[in-house]
């Protein structure tokens, strides 16, 4: 019984290094995810990194992060591209297929950044066609630091002309701070 409870005894310090390490590499894959889901900050959403989505819809405007809007609001956005807000883009069905593949698995309800989160949350189950639609974009745009008539100055155009404000947004960063309200 001794000699049972002495190898016992051993093999439990023998083993004990091991089972340490599964915890530190539980560990360490808990903060891997953690780290993944606030890769973005608050400012923040994922770039676009479809070639396809970028050149077909970049094209003509500016090419929205996927995280900008619901699944839904990118089905329906795809399904009338027969009549795109006066355009009929020239995409095949396999393009199309991609490109909304694409969407859909990068959008909002589909992503942990914040932006994304207070988009979703703003929606309250809706699929709007427009980013610059959303209740969250019309709150951030209704600030009392955005001069008046700023979106139909010409070097802006529209509230859909994100880069004319934001310099950094095609790499995904709506930072406040970085803004620059062309005259």
């Amino acid at each position: 019984m001794k000699m049972r409870l002495a190898m016992l005894a051993c093999l439990a310090l023998l083993l004990a290094p091991l089972a340490a390490t599964g915890d530190d590499d539980d560990h360490g894959r808990k903060k891997e995810r953690h780290r993944e889901r606030n890769r973005y900050s608050e400012h923040q959403v994922p770039p676009v990194s479809n070639p396809l989505y970028r050149e077909q819809c970049g094209a003509c405007h500016f090419a929205f992060q996927p995280a900008l809007l619901p699944a839904a609001s990118w089905q329906k956005i795809v399904a009338g591209l027969d009549d795109h807000f006066g355009e009929q883009p020239d995409l095949s069905p396999g393009e199309r297929a991609e490109i909304l593949a694409y969407l859909e698995a990068n959008a909002a309800d589909r992503q942990g950044n914040k932006i994304s989160r207070k988009i979703m949350k703003s929606l309250g189950g809706q699929a709007p066609l427009r980013v610059s639609r959303t209740p969250y974009m019309l709150h951030k745009h209704e600030d009392d630091d955005i001069p008046a008539g700023a979106f139909q100055r010409k070097a802006v155009g529209s509230r859909a002309n994100c880069l004319a404000c934001h310099p950094t947004a095609e790499q995904g960063v709506y930072d406040e701070h970085l803004v620059r309200i062309p005259r």
